[in-house]
């Protein structure tokens, strides 16, 4: 499952550095090469700062490179949701936040040529069950003087009950933004290595010793800062993993015979309908996401994903699909983001996370504000992406409830097993399945033609993997850590593989 974005990076993307290039120190050092993190180390280092970004993978291999790549003020149902959570004034700084991210990235990439495609947004009710919270998010956005319109109708071949619409917002590839953040980085004299993994982080006050683990090396090295742009933070301090629902969402990538919908839309109801076109050599690919679930919580979600292709074919004749990609996204007990000191006393440590499935300004603002609480320039609206805040009580009973659901899910990953005891073959290709009592429980999957067994237990906290037939990985329920068939690990909290079963 590759994205429009990467399917051709293997033999386009520019060198970094591997594993191999480690220095023994660096003053700050950024986990992560995604938005977040590359523009971080970008602010960082124009201002004089030597900066060391470490990548477990490649560049925007996790969420940055399978995004829609929405640069939208208007995010669904997002503003209404933090309103009626948190205030009016904390949605305010929350929007003044994403103003930032956008102006700051939409000049970027008029100073770098970076392709950038204007067009309005829409959040709009696809029956009438979704009128009320196309209305509401309407209201929130006039509320703080969010220049939207109330439509009754839209050119779109599907159905549209009404909606808050947005002009001149914006949606690009990202992979050209992030090339172009790596050139400025390297530029400046700071450092980007790939293929690295921040496995351990000791020390306080007086520095940092991190272990790093890539495919071919394994080693230490000191810095005065870390900044964990990793999508969940991979340290259990501050106990992120408890404060944010992973979820995993859908896109698919089509040629369409006829019109393509200009604007960018998302659906205010269920199922979610998210759709864009996206130049792709001289015509143009409709672009529809959805089918989201919690990770590894759902029982067969390409049952999901081909309702979301047949809509697609029903709505757009002739459409055929060309890419099929997903990605992981995290959403908030209290709605806005975590930004800033991993835990409230320190000065060491800091993270981004929480950005509920809009990281492109998110993403954006969340950098703003790390390198400015860096560089000693806070800005103003970060109050509504702080990492601690007493706002979070607001969130307490949701967290309760995440909380007890992870642990109903512990205990289900444990027993549930037993009832496949007995049961022989896996029956198809791209299949998999836990079994096995307790004491000795094995996860086993046949993908292309290869047999892979292993132990199901996450390393993270010791929940038991599931099968997602749909990206063919295993997935553990509790956090949304993300294993390969054979085990790899994909993404955390997790720092390391499945074990191979004994």
């Amino acid at each position: 499952m590759t994205s429009l974005w990467l399917a051709d990076r293997i033999a386009t993307s520019p060198a970094s550095g591997t594993a191999e290039d480690l220095p023994g120190f660096a003053d700050v050092v950024v986990a992560g090469a995604g938005i977040t993190g590359l523009m971080t180390a970008v602010l960082l280092a124009r201002a004089g700062r030597e900066v060391l970004v470490l990548e477990a993978r490649t560049v925007g291999a996790c969420a940055t490179g399978n995004t829609t790549a929405k640069i939208s003020l208007l995010q669904g149902t997002q503003l209404s949701a933090i309103s009626a959570k948190q205030g009016k004034r904390v949605a305010a700084a929350y929007l003044d936040g994403n103003r930032a991210g956008q102006d700051w990235l939409l000049s970027f990439c008029a100073s770098t040529g970076v392709a950038v495609q204007r067009e309005d947004a829409y959040s709009f009710a696809q029956s009438e069950r979704g009128v009320a919270a196309a209305r509401a998010e309407y209201e929130a956005c006039r509320a703080v003087d969010l220049p939207v319109t109330w439509e009754s109708r839209a050119d779109v071949p599907f159905a549209f009950h009404g909606g808050a619409r947005l002009a001149e917002q914006a949606q690009f590839d990202p992979m050209p933004f992030l090339d172009a953040l790596r050139a400025e980085l390297l530029a400046s004299g700071g450092q980007l290595v790939e293929h690295a993994r921040v496995q351990r982080v000791s020390g306080g006050r007086d520095g940092l010793r991190l272990r790093v683990a890539g495919p071919r090396v394994h080693a230490e090295l000191q810095a005065t800062q870390l900044v964990l742009a990793t999508g969940i933070p991979i340290l259990d301090r501050g106990g992120y993993f408890a404060r944010l629902k992973p979820s995993r969402s859908y896109c698919m990538a089509f040629d369409v015979p006829g019109e393509i919908t200009r604007p960018m839309m998302i659906s205010t109801d269920s199922p979610t309908r998210s759709l864009r076109y996206a130049p792709v050599n001289g015509s143009e690919r409709l672009l529809v996401g959805g089918a989201g679930h919690t990770v590894g919580r759902a029982k067969h979600p390409g049952d999901a994903l081909a309702e979301l292709e047949a809509w697609t074919v029903r709505h757009f004749p002739g459409a055929s699909r060309t890419h099929l990609w997903s990605a992981q996204d995290y959403t908030p007990v209290d709605k806005l983001p975590y930004v800033g000191p991993i835990l409230p006393d320190s000065n060491t440590i800091y993270v981004a996370t929480g950005f509920n499935k809009w990281g492109m300004t998110n993403g954006a603002a969340a950098a703003l504000a790390l390198s400015g609480r860096l560089l000693g320039k806070r800005p103003e609206w970060d109050r509504a992406f702080a990492s601690w805040s007493t706002r979070e009580l607001r969130g307490l009973t949701t967290a309760l409830t995440a909380n007890l659901e992870v642990g109903f899910n512990l205990a289900k990953g444990w027993i549930a097993p037993t009832a496949h005891i007995g049961q022989h073959g896996l029956g198809r290709d791209a299949a998999g399945v836990v079994s096995g009592p307790p004491w000795h429980l094995q996860a086993q999957c046949r993908v292309n033609g290869v047999e892979h067994r292993l132990s199901p237990v996450c390393p993270h906290l010791g929940g038991i993997v599931n099968w997602n037939d749909a990206d063919r990985a295993w997935e553990c329920p509790l956090h949304g850590s993300r294993f390969a068939p054979d085990g790899t690990l994909l993404e955390g909290p997790a720092t390391r593989g499945l074990t191979a079963s004994s």
